[in-house]
């Protein structure tokens, strides 16, 4: 699997269809510099309403992003098996995920696949069961990976939400560029 990361290339699913590997053109990407604290998220973030941990509870984040309704969808792509494959991963140090407590109850989270020689986080899912929960967590992870000199967060295909929050679609050429 990491191979097929390193080559662009991921898991996705349709309804009705298996899981097949895919790599679409045009691919959104956040570039971490580039992500976007709009006025409301910066006092959700002074307010410190929310705990920020990192690869402390990978399995819970994996079955909510699992197990969480999405509009528009019916199941999921996030099969027993690909849990299992992910979990193994994580065990490598290759998968890791972001957690977004309230108190002491899981209220949010995403993961991802790290390609740490590429400096490149290719993210796979995030959920929230609370307002705000999943943006805390990618704007934690961009600023994390700001640090430390990451080019790109592969968010994979477009959505309004990943486009708010600064992401761009570049073309699958670009993209592998940035992986070689």
């Amino acid at each position: 699997m990491i191979d097929a990361y390193s080559k662009g290339i991921f898991p996705w699913y349709n309804d009705g269809q298996p899981v097949l590997w895919w790599s679409p053109d045009p691919r959104m990407v956040l570039v971490p510099e580039n992500i976007h604290v709009s006025k409301t998220m910066r006092k959700v973030l002074r307010e410190q309403r929310f705990k920020v941990t990192f690869n402390t509870a990978f399995l819970d984040v994996i079955l909510n992003c699992k197990r969480i309704e999405r509009d528009g969808q019916y199941g999921t792509w996030i099969t027993n098996e690909m849990v299992d494959a992910y979990l193994e991963l994580h065990k490598q140090g290759f998968a890791e995920s972001v957690e977004i407590w309230e108190s002491d109850t899981l209220v949010g989270g995403l993961y991802g696949i790290n390609l740490k020689e590429k400096k490149v986080f290719c993210g796979e899912s995030m959920f929230a069961k609370t307002s705000n929960a999943s943006k805390v967590a990618l704007i934690t992870l961009a600023q994390k990976l700001q640090k430390n000199n990451y080019k790109l967060i592969d968010c994979q295909v477009y959505t309004e939400h990943l486009e708010s929050m600064g992401a761009a679609e570049i073309s699958r050429a670009e993209f592998l560029s940035v992986l070689t």
